[in-house]
């Protein structure tokens, strides 16, 4: 018997062409007891070492230069005459461990390794050394006992291989695979020598904490060493798709032998007695899944429509409401009930029936986000939940769109029906906080929805149904407003800012609605938006456009451009080219009189379809302008890829233009651009005189607007074309600019006393009597200087001249104020506002020698093209009197 002495007496020899993984192994080895240790880093001395020390044990790595693990093999083959090569392989390439065992390797670790597994090897290879050489003359009986072991082995490798299930053999000391059966590789798809070389972990037994786990617990189930629980796992296939199976675990221990006398005195761990194996019995439990799925499936899902029935639905509710309850949102219940559907599967019978209610279903999944949950609740009825975070508007868009899914004919065979539905909408937490109150509260709107008639939908709450209702009117009114010609348009001139003629018009909604009067587009074309009628409406806009024109072009008046709003779904949804080609060949119109009028969000929205059809309508000739243009995307890009005539400035620049520097600056930069890509410019919302001039002295080609005209009938359009009325002239077109002064002051005395004073000079004078009063004056006349006083109310004499200085920076600007205070002086100069701060009193020679000096100034830098200094530059100075 070898004793625990001999062991660590056994000589070692470490080859290791890398000196710290020596050192490691050495380190190891002497702080576990072993006593005679060597080490190398040439291999090439390893065979004639091993000659000559006969070494029980060589741990040898695989990579080293100048000769390899497997040359160090071969050249110690010769020196064991019985083929057994003491070498255990520790490398870092554990591909290559069935190579190093064909070439002889007694064993393989692979690096990094775990030291209490190199050292359990190692042991157990210096044993099986020490056994040969101390049980030589015991050869023939140690043979016979192989070639029992062998047999049993084949018996019950066998017995393994004729049972369908996968069997694993673990060595629980190292916790690596030493057997599987036939049933193994057939359920994993791996031969027998891939398997043993695999960690259990990879094909999915578990790490090596989960097997100590199973082998503890085999431990403390007792004398069967069964662990208690029967487990389900999943196991890798090679393809690595996964196989379910049920695992059994069970520990099968062999006797120790008898111990040598020298360790009788040494207590030993009844767990560690003899030699134990780990056995895994896996079995493949695919088809017993595949049964479970299926009947949670029927549990879950509706056999006809594939949706979540009640009782899924109910539960996807309550897991809503508990979500919504923490993120503060809003969950909205609409129960979709189908109008005369028992008559449908009456009279075409159940099977027809069904498919209607399938083909519904489909129908209702599109009208829904992906994070919304459609079921059927039984019969011909069905829910929605949605999420909402914001109002119930969100709920009536989706019932809209339900109604709208119904409208499309059902094909049921030969027959074709149409269908409509009644929704009741509840919401949470507004209506209830549980999932069983809300959906029979929506129940109970549905109800209501269906005694109102058909295609309806009614909220729950009174007050919302308040809204429901008005808006469920006004869509019904507007269906037959197009049926029964109850819309018109009205037309807004355009003008001409070079001859101040009419140059088109715009062609406006408006819908006569009977007992209501006039209504104007905002108060209905979001109902249109919303539920598509949008493109039929814009389809009747064009032709009824085409329709005046020709009618003027057949009368006095002659022809007249006009331009149409389009619509982002009337775009998106319609055939906008073969209508407006087919309303100019139904009139006889020229296209070149028919403007089409889109807002950036319409053009991008599909950038290069909407480059296709506005091509293919400019080659009929048909203009094509940009409207509201800046509150969009206003890139330059887009303005040089897509087909556009013209740019429509939007209303809410033109409205503060001559008072405000940022609106001012966005229209000029507007007009400057367009110009640059040889586009028109319009300017819409033209009120006053001021604006006008203001957009006409900076080069705007078009204004429309209530300054000129307010919408008109087509008659009344006719008759101002006819009339001949023109924009008043431009004030300013004179051969030489008269020299302007402004004076602004909001004491009325001192306009008086300032207008005598400098009238003797020859200057054309204008007075305001507040900042708002000059802001209209600078944009109606050219002004070369400005006196301002500085306290005025609303708005400083700084504060004015400062946006002044933005908006027209070339005017020479000077402070006149009685408030001598240093921090308003600094602050005018600071902001480079002024170019003189004078005082009241004043001296009459003296300031009017200042003024003449600041128009010398202003010509000496802007007029006839003599500079005496840069454009728009400042000048400041001390004040004086």
């Amino acid at each position: 018997m070898i004793s625990r002495a001999d062991i660590l007496n056994a000589s070692i020899l470490i080859v290791d062409d890398q000196p710290v993984n020596v050192q490691l192994l050495e380190y190891l080895l002497q702080s576990t007891g072993y006593t005679h240790v060597s080490s190398t880093t040439d291999p090439r001395v390893v065979a004639a070492w091993h000659e000559q020390y006969n070494y029980d044990i060589i741990i040898l790595d695989l990579q080293m230069p100048g000769m390899d693990g497997f040359a160090v093999m071969q050249a110690l083959r010769p020196l064991e005459p019985e083929g057994y090569l003491p070498v255990l392989v520790v490398t870092a390439e554990p591909d290559k461990k069935q190579a190093a065992l064909d070439a002889g390797a007694r064993d393989f670790v692979s690096k990094p390794f775990d030291p209490i597994e190199v050292l359990t090897r190692i042991r157990n290879l210096i044993e099986v050394r020490l056994m040969q050489r101390e049980a030589k003359f015991h050869n023939l009986v140690l043979e016979r006992t192989v070639r029992e072991r062998t047999a049993d082995l084949q018996r019950f490798r066998s017995a393994m291989d004729a049972t369908a299930d996968a069997i694993f053999l673990i060595d629980p000391r190292v916790m690596q695979i030493v057997d599987v059966n036939e049933g193994a590789c057939r359920m994993l798809g791996h031969p027998r020598t891939q398997l043993l070389a695999m960690e259990p972990s990879r094909i999915g037994l578990g790490s090596r904490e989960q097997l100590q786990q199973h082998v503890d617990a085999a431990l403390a189930a007792g004398s069967d060493m069964r662990a208690p629980v029967l487990l389900e796992a999943e196991l890798l296939r090679h393809d690595h798709a996964t196989v379910p199976v049920e695992v059994y675990w069970q520990l099968q221990h062999q006797p120790a032998e008898p111990r040598h006398r020298d360790e009788l005195d040494t207590p030993r761990d009844p767990h560690l007695d003899g030699q134990r194996t780990l056995i895994c019995v896996a079995r493949d439990i695919s088809e017993r899944r595949q049964a479970e799925e299926r009947l949670t499936h029927m549990a879950h899902y509706d056999s006809l429509t594939g949706l979540p029935n009640r009782t899924l639905f109910y539960r996807t509710l309550a897991e809503a409401i508990d979500l919504a309850r923490d993120k503060e949102w809003r969950i909205v219940v609409l129960f979709i009930g189908l109008d005369r559907f028992k008559t449908v599967n009456d009279s075409l019978g159940a099977a027809m029936g069904d498919e209607l209610l399938r083909e519904f279903s489909n129908r209702l999944v599109q009208c829904v986000r992906i994070r919304d949950t459609v079921g059927r609740l039984g019969g011909d009825e069905f829910g929605l939940i949605l999420t909402m975070t914001r109002d119930q508007q969100d709920a009536v868009l989706v019932a809209n769109e339900v109604r709208e899914a119904l409208r499309a004919p059902f094909q049921l065979g030969e027959q074709q029906a149409l269908m409509t539905a009644s929704i009741g909408i509840a919401v949470y937490p507004d209506d209830a906080a549980d999932p069983e109150t809300l959906v029979k509260y929506a129940n109970t709107a549905m109800g209501q929805a269906k005694e109102a008639g058909s295609d309806a939908y009614r909220f729950f709450t009174a007050g919302m149904n308040v809204q429901v209702l008005a808006r469920l009117d006004l869509e019904m009114a507007l269906r037959r407003a197009l049926d029964h010609d109850e819309l018109e348009l009205n037309y807004q001139p355009k003008v001409n800012l070079h001859t101040g003629r009419v140059s088109g018009a715009e062609a406006l909604l408006r819908w006569n609605r009977p007992g209501h009067g006039t209504v104007y587009p905002a108060e209905f074309v979001h109902v249109l938006e919303d539920t598509g009628l949008i493109v039929r409406t814009g389809n009747w806009i064009i032709d009824a456009a085409c329709r005046q024109i020709a009618e003027w072009m057949a009368s006095s008046v002659g022809p007249v451009n006009v331009a149409v709003n389009v619509a982002s779904r009337q775009f998106a949804e319609g055939d906008l080219e073969q209508e407006v080609r087919h309303a100019l060949e139904r009139h006889n119109v020229p296209a070149d009189l028919l403007e089409l009028e889109l807002t950036e969000t319409a053009l991008m929205s599909n950038a290069e379809r909407t480059i296709e059809v506005l091509s293919k309508l400019r080659a009929l000739g048909v203009k094509v302008a940009i409207d509201d243009f800046g509150t969009g995307y206003s890139s330059l890009a887009y303005l040089q890829r897509f087909p556009i005539d013209k740019l429509k400035i939007d209303i809410a620049f033109v409205r503060n233009i001559v008072t405000n520097p940022n609106d001012a600056a966005i229209a000029l930069a507007i007009i400057s651009m367009a110009h640059s890509l040889k586009l028109r410019v319009v300017a819409e919302g033209v009120e006053t005189r001021p604006q006008l001039e203001f957009l006409r002295r900076n080069r705007c080609d078009e204004v429309q607007g209530f300054f000129f005209s307010r919408p008109l009938s087509a008659g009344d359009l006719g008759q101002l074309v006819v009339g001949g009325k023109a924009l008043p002239p431009d004030p300013n077109q004179a051969p030489e600019p008269p020299q302007t002064l402004l004076i602004v002051d909001d004491d009325v005395n001192v306009l008086s006393s300032l207008h005598r004073l400098f009238r003797r000079d020859g200057y054309r004078i204008l007075t305001a009597a507040s900042p708002a009063e000059g802001f209209d004056l600078l944009a109606l006349h050219p002004v070369q200087v400005i006196v301002c006083d500085q306290r005025m109310p609303v708005m400083s004499g700084t504060e004015f001249l400062s946006k002044v200085k933005d908006m027209y920076p070339d005017t020479i600007r000077i402070i006149l104020s009685g408030y001598t205070g240093l921090e308003a002086m600094l602050d005018s100069i600071n902001r480079g506002a002024i170019y003189r701060f004078y005082t009241k009193p004043w001296d009459d020679i003296q300031l009017r020698d200042n003024i003449r000096l600041a128009f010398h100034h202003y010509w000496l830098m802007h007029g006839s093209g003599r500079q005496a200094g840069k454009p728009g530059e400042d000048h400041t100075a001390l004040p004086a009197r």
